[in-house]
């Protein structure tokens, strides 16, 4: 199995007057292909920290972050957006979406960067609501969706990239307890169909749903597990 993400000793620290806050403090985290992985721990464990620095939306004080075996470090802006938009596919707990466009216009926003035709946009956008369900809500905007469809239109367009990596951020924050089952559902789904997904959560709940489970305290790693087969949940 090849290892699309290494960390090795990665710090952050923040300097706050005369202090200096370690929000990360040395990090040491490999994740392969296919590994379905929650990142937990309480308000302030650094779990955001280390999504910013897995996403490329940030970047370590020290240590070294090799995705899909490339030094971040060593990319230029240029390089780090276009990993961004390649490798990580972002779902974010508020769902980001534009408000006056379509699920389908949302969906296919991604890939204007990748100067694709807009006919084959549209298609490849709709092949990805179509993966999440909401082939009937295309044309719909996103104040006209649930929040459950509206997180739906977010993971699609996190899909429509065919990234290596799926990167959500306390994905069901603003979900209800049934809403938050189909999403755990479909995740469990894309893990099967070979996607390498990540969960940055303080939910119990949703880290039960993933095989490997990271957790967070005061910025260090204070227990990696990961569960055998008879232990998943699968609901």
């Amino acid at each position: 199995m090849s290892k699309v993400i290494q960390l090795n000793e990665i710090t952050k620290h923040y300097q706050m007057g005369d202090q200096t806050f370690k929000a990360l403090d040395g990090i040491n985290v490999d994740i392969d292909e296919n590994e379905y992985v929650a990142i937990i721990g309480p308000s302030g464990s650094g779990k955001s920290t280390l999504m910013n620095i897995i996403g490329c939306l940030d970047t370590p004080t020290s240590g070294e972050y090799h995705l899909k075996d490339k030094l971040v470090e060593k990319m230029s802006e240029t390089e780090l957006a276009q990993q961004r938009n390649k490798s990580v596919g972002f779902i974010f707990q508020s769902f980001n979406l534009l408000p006056r466009a379509s699920a389908l216009e949302n969906v296919m926003q991604p890939l204007v960067y990748r100067f694709i035709p807009q006919s084959e946009r549209q298609k490849q956008a709709l092949e990805s609501l179509k993966r999440v369900g909401l082939e009937d809500k295309i044309h719909h905007l996103s104040n006209q969706l649930s929040g459950g469809q509206r997180q739906r239109v977010a993971i699609a367009r996190a899909l429509v990239t065919k990234p290596h990596i799926l990167l959500g951020d306390e994905p069901t924050g603003n979900l209800d307890s049934k809403t938050t089952q189909d999403i755990m559902k479909l995740f469990d789904e894309l893990h099967e169909e070979g996607h390498t997904i990540i969960l940055v959560t303080h939910e119990q709940e949703i880290a039960d749903h993933c095989h490997r489970v990271i957790r967070l305290v005061d910025g260090k790693v204070v227990a990696d597990t990961r569960k055998k087969t008879e232990e998943r949940l699968h609901v």
